[in-house]
């Protein structure tokens, strides 16, 4: 595959791909490649991270026989443009599971923002990174850890694999779905330009939009309706009392 500059209306071409039996996390080693000057659309993956990481910090389960995938991106758009780039992540992730599940089986939707659920538990979470590079460039990596096989004892939420949904593909074969999706839906996204589009997607897979959730932040936890998303990807949260609130970022529970 050949490598090409982040940016524009991206083809499956666009994209190079690095496989590793093993690393810290393919998130630092995407960051790493970039500070030493890597042009971006490059894809690493690894067979096992010994130090994956979830959203805040938290530590990533990170055993052989799930996927651990990330994609380094270099100026992937305007900074005042990045705000659906993780919808446009879920969207992607969530299109290559649904085309892995067998017919008939469990749901896969989105949880806000980028969590992809099966049948209401988790089975993929998605964290995005940055930072300038001392060349000035803007390094994003967006970083996807799917349970295919294994799946974790002690996790924050409900938890399932795609083996244990009925899937039987390998972690190979469901990223050979992802390469394709992530950048059917990034030639979408277009560097910011088709966020309307995105949004249109996120919400048509997402879950939970006119039910009842709370949503727990740094200092408190709000509890309402779910009302959906505003244009920047933010959650409104229909409390009852006044407009919704917009929250940039939290743990969502339902019910």
């Amino acid at each position: 595959m050949t490598g090409g500059r982040s940016g524009g209306r991206s083809s499956p071409e666009d994209f190079r791909h690095v496989a590793l039996a093993e690393t810290v996390s393919t998130n630092s080693e995407c960051l790493l490649r970039a500070r030493e000057g890597d042009p971006g659309n490059l894809w690493i993956t690894a067979v096992r991270q010994t130090g994956g990481r979830g959203r805040r910090g938290r530590a990533w389960f990170s055993e052989p026989g799930n996927l651990y995938a990330s994609l380094l991106l270099i100026d992937p758009a305007p900074v005042d443009r990045l705000h659906a780039l993780p919808l446009a992540a879920a969207v992607a992730v969530h299109r290559a599971i649904r085309r892995v599940m067998p017919p008939g089986g469990a749901e896969a939707a989105i949880k806000w923002p980028n969590d992809i659920l099966i049948d209401g538990r988790k089975t993929c979470g998605i964290l995005l990174e940055g930072e300038v590079l001392a060349d000035g460039r803007r390094a994003l990596v967006i970083g996807c850890g799917i349970n295919v096989a294994v799946m974790p004892e002690d996790a924050l939420y409900p938890v399932t694999s795609l083996r244990r949904e009925g899937a039987t593909i390998s972690p190979e074969e469901l990223f050979a779905h992802l390469f394709v999706t992530m950048a059917e839906t990034l030639a979408v996204w277009d560097r910011g330009a088709g966020v309307a589009a995105i949004i249109d997607q996120w919400r048509a897979a997402a879950k939970g939009i006119g039910e009842a959730i709370t949503v727990n932040l740094p200092d408190r936890s709000l509890s309402g309706r779910f009302a959906g998303i505003d244009r920047d990807g933010r959650l409104l949260l229909d409390t009852g009392s006044g407009p919704p609130q917009t929250i940039a970022a939290g743990d969502v529970f339902f019910g």
